[in-house]
C-alpha cells in the first residue's frame, strides 16, 4: 500500500507544473495576482488568442527548422551509420569515434566559433542558419543510432547485391534505404522532438523576431516590464503541441527510439 501512496505522490508532483501551466492560462487579467495553484474562477481563452497571434509566425518558422534538420540530419546519419556498419577501411573506427563524441559536448563550449562561423557565412538571423548547425549537431546522435540499426543487417544481403553489381550508392538507396525505413521513424521523433525544443541556439543565433523559433518568441511573451504571465503560459502550452501529439499518436516508436541498438531482435 505504502508504494501506491509513494507513486500517487509522485504522479502529482509531477503533474503539478502541468496543472499550473493550464491553469494560469485560463486566467483573466484580475486573476494573475492569485497563486498559480488557486483554480482559475473565470476561464477564458483570451490568452491563447493573444499568444497565437505573436508567435504564429515563430510557429511556422519552427516547423520549417524542424522538418529541414529533422530530414537532412537523418539521411547523412543514415548514410553514416551505414559505411561505419558495413565497410572497414583504414580509421574507420577513430573517425567514428570522433563523430560520436560530438554528441557529448556541450552546446555553451561552442557558441562563440560557432555564431562567428554562421556570419561569416552570411547565414546569422536566418533560418538557414538554425538548420545547418541543428543538422550538424545531429549528425553524431543520428549516426549513431542507424549504425546501430543496421548493424545487424545481414552481410549476405549486401554481398548479393555486390554480386550483381550494384555499387555502393545502389546498395545504400535500394537495400539499405528500404529495410531502415523503421529507424527513419525512430530517428525522425528523435530529432524532431529535440529540435522543436532547442532554445539556445535559436537564442543565440537570431537577433530579430522575424527569424526566432517558437522556443524563443515563448520566452520573449512574458515582457520586460509586466509579467503577462496568463499569455506566456498560453504560448507554452501552444508551443508542445507539435511534440505532444508526436508522443500521444507515437509512442511506441519513441519507446523503441530508447531502446534502438540495446538488444537484438
Amino acid at each position: 500500500m505504502g508504494i501506491y501512496l509513494l507513486l500517487f505522490a509522485l504522479t502529482v508532483f509531477y503533474l503539478l507544473p502541468i496543472y499550473s501551466l493550464i491553469n494560469t492560462s485560463l486566467k483573466p487579467d484580475s486573476e494573475l495576482a492569485k497563486a498559480p495553484i488557486k483554480p482559475v474562477s473565470n476561464p477564458t481563452l483570451s490568452a491563447y488568442q493573444k499568444a497565437f497571434n505573436r508567435i504564429k509566425d515563430n510557429m511556422l518558422n519552427s516547423v520549417i527548422m524542424t522538418l529541414s534538420a529533422t530530414a537532412l540530419s537523418s539521411l547523412v546519419g543514415c548514410m553514416a551509420g551505414y559505411i561505419f556498419a558495413k565497410y572497414r577501411f583504414r580509421w574507420s573506427s577513430i573517425i567514428f569515434f570522433c563523430i560520436i563524441i560530438g554528441f557529448y559536448i556541450a552546446p555553451q563550449s561552442i557558441l562563440i566559433p560557432l555564431v562567428k562561423f554562421i556570419g561569416a557565412l552570411g547565414l546569422y538571423n536566418t533560418i538557414f542558419g538554425l538548420i545547418l548547425t541543428h543538422t550538424a549537431y545531429g549528425i553524431p546522435i543520428t549516426t549513431l543510432l542507424f549504425y546501430n540499426y543496421i548493424k545487424p543487417i545481414p552481410d549476405s544481403l549486401i554481398e548479393i547485391a555486390q554480386i550483381d553489381g550494384a555499387s555502393v550508392v545502389q546498395i545504400f538507396t535500394r537495400v539499405i534505404i528500404p529495410l531502415s525505413l523503421p529507424g527513419f521513424a525512430v530517428v525522425g521523433i528523435f530529432q524532431f522532438t529535440n529540435i522543436w525544443n532547442e532554445f539556445l541556439f535559436g537564442l543565440t543565433l537570431t537577433s530579430g523576431t522575424s527569424s526566432q523559433p517558437v522556443t524563443v518568441a515563448v520566452a520573449n511573451l512574458k515582457g520586460t516590464t509586466v509579467a503577462a504571465w496568463n499569455v506566456h503560459m498560453a504560448g507554452a502550452a501552444i508551443s508542445i503541441i507539435p511534440v505532444l501529439l508526436i508522443y500521444i499518436f507515437f509512442l511506441r516508436l519513441v519507446i523503441k527510439g530508447l531502446l534502438l541498438g540495446s538488444v537484438k531482435e
